[in-house]
């Protein structure tokens, strides 16, 4: 159980180097202060830039990357290989583990942002061809409502449907599918919040059903 509890820390302090936070140390700009005030890609684009948002992603999907695709599987000093953890559940646990440093970051105050793309590169290791529902809902809800967070919160939605389809006989996938449905839903509680008033900001330029 060491190895376990070893490995979920580690990808839960890698999790807590969110990318935004790092680069705006970098540049002298800490972007909870600027805009939405969420530490996340959006307001990264919104307030610094697409240079800075696409390193920012960049960051925060390849931490993600590395926790689950890399991590799991490596032999620490520590900790040898214990053959009674089960491989599937140890890359799910470093999976939450390192979305959730990125929401609750340990060098951050634990302020850190919604965990969508770290989230997306936790998918893109787990189960690949999951992101092709979770794109398709999420680009088509931007269309229609403008509305990046309900997109998110949507997309992420779509995962454990698509377990059910195509792995029904996955345990852990499905819990983890279902906790980060969950979770992003929480996370994004606060443009719910804004969405029920109106007073929630929209994509424009991918908004192409906008008023005119």
């Amino acid at each position: 159980m060491f190895e376990l509890g070893l490995k979920i820390t580690l990808a839960y302090l890698l999790g807590s180097l969110v990318g935004s936070l790092v680069l705006g140390q970098l540049r002298g700009v800490d972007i909870r202060t600027q805009g939405s005030g969420n530490a996340g890609g959006t307001n990264a684009l919104r307030t610094q830039g697409w240079l800075f948002a696409l390193a920012v992603m960049i960051i925060d999907i390849g931490k993600a990357v590395i926790a689950v695709g890399w991590l799991p599987g490596l032999s620490l000093p520590l900790a040898g290989r214990d053959p009674s953890i089960d491989r599937e559940w140890l890359a799910v646990a470093c999976a939450i583990a390192v979305v959730i440093g990125h929401v609750y970051p340990a060098w951050f105050e634990f302020r850190g942002g919604k965990g969508a793309a770290t989230l997306l590169g936790t998918v893109g290791v787990l189960a690949p061809m999951a992101l092709v529902p979770f794109a398709v809902v999420w680009l088509a809800c931007v269309v229609l409502s403008g509305y990046v967070g309900l997109a998110t919160m949507l997309g992420t939605a779509t995962l454990p449907f698509y377990v059910v389809l195509d792995q029904p006989l996955n345990p852990p996938l499905l819990t983890f599918a279902l906790l980060m449905t969950a979770f992003v839903i929480f996370t994004h509680r606060a443009n719910i919040d804004r969405m029920r008033r109106g007073a929630e900001s929209r994509a424009r330029r991918l908004w192409l059903l906008r008023p005119r």
